[in-house]
């Protein structure tokens, strides 16, 4: 039960040190300590089983090849009162708008490194810059981020934090709504006792966030055609992609239903061809048009850029986003912040140390078994090394890879992660948690309540990635009346 929970030294998301739960969470804590264990036994069976009859999985890669999963679940949600969630709101937009100033100013006038506020070798050198390719296009909007995940996580003083942006092919949204759709199965009292900001409409916000990035010469008389592009079936997200493309009522097509001509993309439909005006690609930029990237992709549409510079078609999000959500751009966003809005950062990052830096390098060498060093071009919890969970060969090993590549990777202290109750295997115990905030830009923008909360379920793991073992809990953000529910 959860009076025999233990906080520890951690930031706990519902309980205070004392072993008392904290005001938000008290109804919860009520609720939860009146049931049977049985109870709880059945409330953790009903929500893996839905999760499985959703069909509701992700792959994870190894070395001999990928495996298919369904996304672990926990019943006990992760609560943000009103005010809490006020304040992200705030520093989500405000940071959006910064990078995506940054996006803007870098493939056209660049101010910023005129400024000086940023190395321009650190745009140029970056991999993900594509300067031949986009540079000096206007873009609906001017808006390079259409959706972007930020991840959070909380220190140990409760303080948010930005972990990492994503604004390349963030996924997991659709883990949100299932989220809340299990969460249902699981409580159907609690959405009609409490005030859970809803979910309902925000599947139409993403949808109008789409078709509002019309290009430049699409025919302003008639609905745009919006399509959500894939790689396909053996994506590790594309159940991902079949959800949104539903929920959204836009068409989910591969490369080949898709063809270039006269500069004019079109799908092929057993009507004939049918022209595109936006695509929502889940596809990275090398593969995206094997004229323009790589030849060698099947994945894309040859031709696809010449009709993106000619304004034909528009691409989401937009090419070339890389080179803002690079682990070694992350340092400069809250001078992005101060230089385009002349603001200081609402939600701080992460104190992070470059290796390119010789006195940094020297100190992260000495000190790595209590940081954590990572990669600057991976993802999905690989190719990093958390210092006080490694052993002395993994160090060495890892040692060797940042003196070969220094610019190659980025060190940050090994922050004491919030934690939160899991209930797993028939008890409850602590699990560290981040927190992944989707927002949409259109027209205006829109942050999702709540976003996916991710538990690293493997008792003591600061990993949250479900490729390395983590899972998903429902976040709900409280309203101030009464009158609106999940």
């Amino acid at each position: 039960m959860l009076t025999n929970y233990q906080t520890g030294v951690y930031f706990d998301e519902m309980m205070k040190q004392g072993g008392e739960p904290k005001k938000h969470y008290q109804w919860f804590y009520q609720l939860v300590n009146q049931f049977t264990e049985r109870d709880l036994m059945k409330k953790h069976e009903t929500a893996q089983l839905n999760f499985l009859r959703q069909g509701i999985t992700f792959t994870v890669y190894n070395h001999t090849g990928g495996t298919e999963r369904t996304m672990p679940f926990d019943f006990v949600p992760i609560i943000i009162p009103r005010q809490d969630w006020e304040e992200i709101e705030k520093g989500m937009k405000q940071r959006m708008t910064a990078l995506n100033h940054f996006l803007e100013d870098i493939y056209h006038d660049q101010e910023i490194v005129e400024a000086g506020v940023i190395p321009r070798e650190l745009i140029e050198n970056n991999p993900y810059y594509y300067n031949k390719q986009v540079s000096g296009i206007d873009i609906p909007l001017r808006n390079h981020i259409f959706l972007a995940g930020v991840d959070l996580i909380r220190d140990e003083k409760g303080q948010y934090r930005v972990l990492e942006d994503n604004l390349r092919n963030p996924s997991g949204m659709s883990y949100v709504f299932q989220n809340r759709y299990v969460m249902r199965q699981v409580y159907p009292e609690l959405f009609f006792q409490h005030s859970i900001e809803t979910l309902e409409h925000q599947l139409s916000e993403l949808h109008q966030a789409v078709t509002s990035h019309l290009p430049a010469n699409a025919n302003p008389h008639k609905s745009p055609t919006a399509v959500l592009l894939t790689p396909g079936i053996y994506n590790s997200a594309y159940y991902d992609h079949v959800f949104l493309a539903q929920q959204m009522g836009i068409e989910l097509v591969e490369g080949r239903d898709m063809i270039v001509k006269d500069d004019v993309v079109y799908m092929k439909t057993i009507k004939g061809l049918k022209r595109v005006d936006i695509i929502y690609r889940r596809i990275d930029d090398d593969f995206l048009d094997p004229e323009a990237f790589r030849p060698d992709s099947a994945l894309g549409v040859p031709g696809l850029l010449r009709a993106y510079r000619k304004g034909n078609v528009s691409i989401l999000n937009g090419i070339g986003n890389g080179v803002a959500d690079d682990k070694a751009m992350y340092v400069y966003v809250p001078d992005m912040i101060r230089f385009y809005l002349g603001e200081d950062p609402i939600i701080p990052n992460v104190e992070t140390y470059f290796l390119s830096d010789p006195e940094r390098l020297d100190y992260v060498l000495d000190h790595i078994h209590e940081l954590v060093v990572k990669n600057v071009g991976a993802s999905g919890g690989y190719d990093m090394l958390i210092g006080p969970q490694s052993d002395e060969s993994e160090r060495e090993a890892f040692k060797k890879k940042i003196i070969e590549k220094p610019h190659q990777y980025i060190a940050q202290p090994t922050i004491k992660l919030s934690r939160a109750p899991a209930y797993q295997e028939g008890r409850f115990y602590p699990c560290h948690v981040d927190l992944r905030v989707f927002v949409m830009n259109g027209e205006k923008t829109n942050v999702l309540p709540g976003g996916l909360s991710r538990v690293a379920l493997k008792e003591g793991s600061l990993v949250v990635n479900s490729s390395q073992g983590g899972g998903g809990k429902d976040t709900w953000i409280l309203t101030e009346s009464g009158d609106q529910h999940a």
